[in-house]
């Protein structure tokens, strides 16, 4: 059916108007938000390492397209540019909800109240609508030859095709630069921890000595050598009290590290490690005046890595000791960089990934972590997304002391560590790029790395509780344990995309390794 040419004017104004209204008010809400609008797409799976400049250009761009539509010369190319946009817009949510990690918060503007199958609907709504306007406004004479016709249908598709690519090729670029190359801009998916438990232990002082069948096992550093025991649901709690054979001692910094069946008593200014089992919470000596340490893991029941300080060279080097009616010390000595003095540039975190039998050693002071196998032979030095690549340490030699101290406070980059499977968790001790500085003041971030995939995964918050800071925490398959002043808290972690047991994929490998 022909439609008279006031009818299709009037067809047109209104697609036109319509186009300008959804513009207008979309750039002006993001411009006056912007700093949120910001944030959000720096939160974007998709977006995120372009969020700066896109901030900017997608509310420009809509400005720009809205007076387009509103000199009559120029709409054609207008409802051209809208299309376009709404094409780029679409598949941005269609990569979102099938492609992405994660589903992020909306961006926010007129459709901030829809979910984003709604916001897909609306989408599609509005191409159809510029796809009337592009026809109507295409002078008749164009569309009655049938090689007209075809030109108007690959322009259209061209169009199309293009506006798609765009969008996939930023999704393609962003996903590599966030997991390989990040310029410190963090993913946070939509509520990706639940609160799920929560007990009052009374005391500040207790630290997570190990998490193993259903039990969580505290440690106590203002009494040393009590045991809180607690099930993960947090219901039931049980007290012991070790007994060391040996026990005058002037212990300075005893640890428990307790890998059932056994659980392990160090203290690395004595050159001491019990062992005793769990069953009875009994301690013989295991080793006695071999090695002094600053931190210490147990890799199996009689094989520890462990951090000390070279008598040769004064700075920290990592080891491995061996106690097996003899014991063996061997020093990998190459593994820690200096940087300015090898003691404080080099401090840092040790752990022991049990699933992978991988010794992981991260910076306090710097964007780095080393993964090695239990003998210490490295696999490969990983990065944290922030970039601060050298340590930012004052230190200054006490004369009158004969020794070496901090002269300013440095600069935290990684404040805790824990792993489990393939996963690294860091509790960051920097703010990244477009994230709310409100959430900085009351919670703290742990950004989660895939070390068996050389990648950055993504971030999530741990709130604080009653003014108290997340003091240490530590993780087991989805569960994560938080200690935050006198109170234990669970969370379960549950994201798109995260799977704790992956490892088992590996665990063949690292089985092969093992003696």
């Amino acid at each position: 059916m022909k439609l008279s040419a006031p009818i299709k004017k009037g067809i047109l104004e209104v697609v036109c108007l319509l186009y300008m209204l959804l513009l207008i008010y979309a750039a002006v809400s993001k411009l006056l938000d912007f700093e949120n609008f910001q944030v959000q797409l720096g939160q974007s799976p998709l977006l995120s390492a372009f969020a700066g400049w896109v901030s900017w250009g997608v509310p420009i761009v809509e400005l720009v397209i809205a007076l387009l539509l509103l000199v009559p010369r120029f709409r054609l190319v207008g409802l051209f540019a809208a299309f376009s946009l709404l094409v780029m817009f679409t598949t941005y949510i269609i990569i979102i909800l099938n492609f992405s990690s994660f589903i992020p918060c909306s961006c926010g503007g007129i459709l901030e109240k829809m979910g984003w199958t709604e916001h897909l609907l609306f989408n599609i709504g509005f191409l159809v609508l510029a796809l009337i306007g592009i026809r109507l406004i295409t002078p008749s004479k164009t569309v009655e030859n049938t090689v007209k016709i075809k030109r108007f249908f690959i322009t259209v598709l061209g169009f199309f095709v293009c506006s798609i690519g765009v969008v996939i090729l930023l999704f393609v670029l962003s996903e590599d630069i966030v997991h390989h190359r990040n310029n410190f801009v963090r993913r946070f998916p939509h509520h990706p921890v639940i609160k799920t438990h929560e007990m009052d232990i009374k005391f500040n002082s207790y630290y997570i000595a190990g998490i193993d069948n259903g039990k969580i096992y505290l440690g106590n550093v203002s009494a040393p050598l009590n045991i809180l025991v607690i099930d993960t649901a947090l219901q039931f709690q049980e007290r012991f009290i070790i007994q060391l054979s040996k026990e005058v001692l002037p212990f300075l910094r005893v640890q428990v590290r307790v890998k059932p069946p056994y659980f392990y008593v160090v203290d690395g200014t004595i050159p001491i490690i019990f062992k005793g089992n769990i069953n009875d919470w009994k301690a013989s000596v295991l080793m006695y005046g071999k090695v002094y340490f600053s931190l210490i893991e147990p890799t199996d029941a009689k094989n520890f890595a462990f951090r000390a300080v070279s008598s040769t060279k004064h700075r920290n080097v990592l080891g491995t000791l061996k106690i097996n009616g003899t014991t063996e010390v061997k020093l990998a000595d190459n593994l820690l960089k200096k940087q300015i003095d090898g003691l404080f540039d080099t401090d840092g975190m040790l752990l022991f990934n049990e699933q992978l039998q991988k010794v992981i050693y991260t910076y306090y002071y710097r964007n780095q972590y080393l993964i090695t196998d239990s003998h210490l032979n490295l696999d490969y030095v990983g990065h944290t997304i922030d970039t601060t690549s050298r340590a930012r340490i004052k230190v200054a030699y006490i004369n009158s002391k004969k020794q070496y101290k901090l002269s300013a406070p440095p600069l935290l980059v990684n404040k805790s560590t824990s792993t489990y499977g393939n996963y690294l968790f860091v509790n960051a001790g920097l703010m990244g790029q477009y994230e709310p500085e409100e959430m900085w003041r009351k919670a703290s971030v742990i950004d989660v790395y895939d070390f068996l995939h050389k990648r950055y995964d993504f971030s999530f918050y741990i709130e604080d509780q009653e003014g108290h800071r997340l003091e240490h925490f530590e993780v087991k398959d989805n569960l994560v344990v938080a200690l935050m002043g006198h109170k234990i808290i669970t969370y379960r972690l549950q994201t798109k995309g995260f799977a704790p047991s992956n490892f088992k994929l590996y665990k063949g490998l690292s089985d092969s390794k093992k003696e």
